[in-house]
């Protein structure tokens, strides 16, 4: 399989010595017609990835503003097929890596057959199914494979190490860690299992891991960009479009997660810095 755009960031951001910054917005909030418009605004800011988010009508894994994000997409009648097309229209003028984040139900009566040459004919580069189960998952993974996209699995504080072994196995781009159990959400203070969780799937891959779930402020995100090798901003971007933002606005909100990214540098090995947290990134 020919390298991604998204393996290819984050070879590169590697090479940068820093993190990169993973966007998440839901697709077709407000509108179909607005969310290029918007993504391209989160690339000017400085996001070096787009997480689009397929509305779901059950979105059990999203707290209460990406949960009224989807309620208004769906409404502005935003479909899997539209999130596509959606798609297409962004890489018409951006190389930015797409990473499709939806629920299994749209994706299994879509079929996963179709979906992966349908992702792939949009320019999309990887899927996250945030609630198929890592252990009935072989299937749908040779399937994206084989056509040549990323699949991304979440990990959580709660998963056992069978579970962390078979997230390690059938992750490709990144793998993407919850930093708290519960729902998205934008929180006061970064959760204290995020470092074990991080320093426990660095002892078991080499995949590129990514942090979500609550990071919704610059000096969150800093913090994380020390100790991952991605940062992913979710209810925040979203509460900014439920707030009618423009694009100036949307874009300088990326551009300050951006900085503090940017200016997080990675700590020593643990064990050469006191201050630094166990896990850290390379």
């Amino acid at each position: 399989m020919q390298p991604t755009r998204i393996q290819l960031l984050f070879d590169r951001l590697k090479n940068e010595g820093r993190a990169a910054l993973i966007a998440y917005l839901t697709a077709g909030d407000p509108s179909p017609e607005r969310t290029p418009e918007l993504v391209a605004a989160l690339e000017r800011g400085g996001a070096d990835l787009i997480e689009l988010g397929v509305p779901f009508s059950d979105p059990i894994a999203d707290g209460p503003v990406i949960q009224r994000g989807a309620d208004r997409a769906l409404k502005a009648g935003t479909t899997l097929p539209k999130v596509l097309e959606i798609a297409r229209r962004i890489r018409e003028k951006s190389e930015i890596p797409l990473l499709l984040f939806t629920y299994l139900n749209p994706a299994f009566q879509y079929g996963f057959e179709r979906l992966a040459r349908d992702m792939k004919a949009a320019g999309i580069d990887g899927c996250l199914l945030t609630d198929v189960s890592v252990e009935e998952a072989a299937q749908y993974v040779k399937i994206m494979r084989g056509i040549g996209l990323d699949t991304v699995f979440l990990a959580a504080p709660t998963s056992t190490e069978r579970r962390l072994q078979l997230v390690a196995a059938y992750s490709s781009g990144f793998v993407y860690l919850v930093s708290r159990t519960g729902v998205t959400g934008e929180r006061t203070a970064l959760s204290e299992s995020v470092a074990p969780l991080i320093r426990r799937m660095r002892a078991i891959t080499s995949t590129p891991l990514a942090v979500g779930f609550g990071i919704s402020t610059p000096e969150q995100a800093g913090a994380v960009a020390k100790m991952a090798d991605g940062v992913v901003v979710g209810s925040a971007i979203v509460r900014l479009i439920e707030q009618h933002a423009d694009n100036d606005g949307l874009e300088s909100f990326a551009r300050s997660l951006r900085t503090a990214v940017g200016q997080a540098e990675a700590c020593p090995t643990a064990g050469q810095a006191e201050a630094c947290p166990t896990g850290s990134r390379p």
